[in-house]
Protein backbone atom coordinates (compact mmCIF):
# COMPACT_ATOMS: atom_id res chain seq x y z
CA UNK A 1 0.00 0.00 0.00
CA UNK A 2 3.21 2.44 0.68
CA UNK A 3 4.62 1.52 -2.25
CA UNK A 4 1.48 2.64 -4.05
CA UNK A 5 1.12 5.73 -2.43
CA UNK A 6 4.45 6.93 -3.06
CA UNK A 7 3.98 6.23 -6.87
CA UNK A 8 0.47 7.99 -6.82
CA UNK A 9 2.38 10.98 -5.22
CA UNK A 10 5.53 10.89 -7.61
CA UNK A 11 2.90 10.63 -10.64
CA UNK A 12 0.97 14.08 -9.15
CA UNK A 13 4.35 16.06 -8.83
CA UNK A 14 5.17 14.79 -12.06
CA UNK A 15 1.81 16.18 -13.78
CA UNK A 16 2.31 19.28 -12.17
CA UNK A 17 6.02 19.82 -13.11
CA UNK A 18 5.94 18.98 -16.71
CA UNK A 19 3.09 21.32 -17.88
CA UNK A 20 5.09 24.13 -15.48
CA UNK A 21 8.47 23.23 -17.67
CA UNK A 22 6.81 22.55 -21.18
CA UNK A 23 5.20 26.50 -20.91
CA UNK A 24 8.14 28.06 -20.06
CA UNK A 25 9.60 30.62 -21.67
CA UNK A 26 12.83 31.35 -20.10
CA UNK A 27 15.49 28.41 -20.91
CA UNK A 28 18.24 28.12 -18.48
CA UNK A 29 21.45 25.73 -18.78
CA UNK A 30 23.59 25.13 -16.41
CA UNK A 31 27.54 23.59 -17.30
CA UNK A 32 29.03 22.26 -14.42
CA UNK A 33 32.29 21.73 -16.53
CA UNK A 34 32.42 25.35 -18.11
CA UNK A 35 30.90 26.86 -14.91
CA UNK A 36 28.64 28.93 -16.98
CA UNK A 37 25.11 29.58 -17.17
CA UNK A 38 23.21 30.52 -20.66
CA UNK A 39 20.14 31.73 -20.78
CA UNK A 40 17.76 32.36 -23.56
CA UNK A 41 14.43 34.45 -23.31
CA UNK A 42 12.19 36.85 -25.14
CA UNK A 43 14.38 39.64 -24.02
CA UNK A 44 17.77 37.95 -25.68
CA UNK A 45 20.26 35.07 -24.77
CA UNK A 46 22.95 35.49 -21.86
CA UNK A 47 26.33 33.62 -20.40
CA UNK A 48 27.29 34.24 -17.64
CA UNK A 49 29.81 32.81 -15.22
CA UNK A 50 28.52 30.90 -12.05
CA UNK A 51 29.42 28.98 -9.14
CA UNK A 52 28.34 25.84 -8.19
CA UNK A 53 29.03 22.80 -5.80
CA UNK A 54 32.76 22.36 -4.71
CA UNK A 55 34.29 18.82 -3.55
CA UNK A 56 32.27 17.43 -0.91
CA UNK A 57 29.01 18.51 -2.33
CA UNK A 58 26.60 18.22 -5.25
CA UNK A 59 24.49 20.61 -7.49
CA UNK A 60 21.42 18.82 -8.80
CA UNK A 61 21.77 17.70 -12.28
CA UNK A 62 18.54 17.26 -14.30
CA UNK A 63 16.09 19.44 -15.50
CA UNK A 64 13.86 21.58 -12.98
CA UNK A 65 11.30 24.01 -12.92
CA UNK A 66 11.43 27.01 -10.58
CA UNK A 67 9.54 26.14 -7.89
CA UNK A 68 9.46 29.10 -5.85
CA UNK A 69 11.06 32.71 -5.59
CA UNK A 70 12.06 34.89 -2.93
CA UNK A 71 13.88 38.73 -3.51
CA UNK A 72 15.72 37.84 -0.42
CA UNK A 73 16.44 34.53 1.54
CA UNK A 74 18.51 34.02 4.27
CA UNK A 75 20.31 30.31 4.32
CA UNK A 76 18.76 29.04 7.81
CA UNK A 77 21.56 26.29 7.24
CA UNK A 78 24.53 28.70 6.14
CA UNK A 79 24.94 31.02 9.28
CA UNK A 80 21.80 33.09 7.81
CA UNK A 81 23.74 33.88 4.42
CA UNK A 82 22.18 36.44 2.17
CA UNK A 83 20.83 34.43 -0.76
CA UNK A 84 19.56 37.48 -2.97
CA UNK A 85 17.02 36.82 -5.94
CA UNK A 86 16.78 33.06 -4.98
CA UNK A 87 15.43 30.67 -7.92
CA UNK A 88 14.64 28.03 -5.89
CA UNK A 89 14.66 24.38 -8.25
CA UNK A 90 15.34 21.01 -6.15
CA UNK A 91 14.39 21.33 -1.96
CA UNK A 92 16.48 23.64 -1.02
CA UNK A 93 18.72 24.05 -4.12
CA UNK A 94 18.32 28.05 -5.70
CA UNK A 95 20.06 30.02 -8.29
CA UNK A 96 20.84 32.98 -5.85
CA UNK A 97 23.25 36.21 -6.04
CA UNK A 98 26.27 36.03 -4.55
CA UNK A 99 28.46 39.46 -2.62
CA UNK A 100 31.32 37.08 -3.38
CA UNK A 101 31.76 38.34 -7.40
CA UNK A 102 35.74 37.15 -6.95
CA UNK A 103 35.02 33.52 -7.17
CA UNK A 104 32.40 33.03 -10.26
CA UNK A 105 33.53 30.66 -12.28
CA UNK A 106 34.94 28.58 -9.81
CA UNK A 107 33.09 25.62 -8.35
CA UNK A 108 33.24 27.30 -4.32
CA UNK A 109 29.14 26.81 -3.61
CA UNK A 110 27.50 23.94 -1.05
CA UNK A 111 25.47 23.26 -4.23
CA UNK A 112 23.34 26.44 -4.90
CA UNK A 113 24.46 28.18 -8.36
CA UNK A 114 25.76 31.58 -7.47
CA UNK A 115 25.08 34.39 -9.92
CA UNK A 116 27.14 38.13 -9.81
CA UNK A 117 24.03 40.02 -7.76
CA UNK A 118 23.40 42.02 -11.43
CA UNK A 119 22.19 38.89 -13.59
CA UNK A 120 20.46 37.01 -10.45
CA UNK A 121 18.35 40.57 -10.19
CA UNK A 122 17.91 40.33 -14.16
CA UNK A 123 17.50 36.28 -14.25
CA UNK A 124 14.63 36.94 -11.50
CA UNK A 125 12.80 39.41 -13.36
CA UNK A 126 12.81 37.22 -16.57
CA UNK A 127 11.67 33.81 -14.59
CA UNK A 128 9.35 35.48 -12.33
CA UNK A 129 7.55 36.92 -15.62
CA UNK A 130 7.82 33.89 -18.07
CA UNK A 131 8.77 30.93 -15.96
CA UNK A 132 11.79 28.76 -16.41
CA UNK A 133 13.13 25.47 -17.77
CA UNK A 134 16.31 25.01 -15.33
CA UNK A 135 18.72 22.06 -16.98
CA UNK A 136 22.14 21.17 -15.27
CA UNK A 137 25.04 19.17 -16.47
CA UNK A 138 28.05 19.18 -17.92
CA UNK A 139 31.11 17.77 -17.36
CA UNK A 140 33.04 16.79 -13.34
Amino acid sequence: MCARVRVGVLAAVVALLVPAIASAKVRIHIDLGSQRMHVTSASGSYSWPVSTARRGYRTPRGVFAARGLQRMHYSSKYDNSPMPHSIFFSGGYAIHGTYATGSLGRPVSHGCVRLSPGHAAMLYDMVRREGARISIGGGR
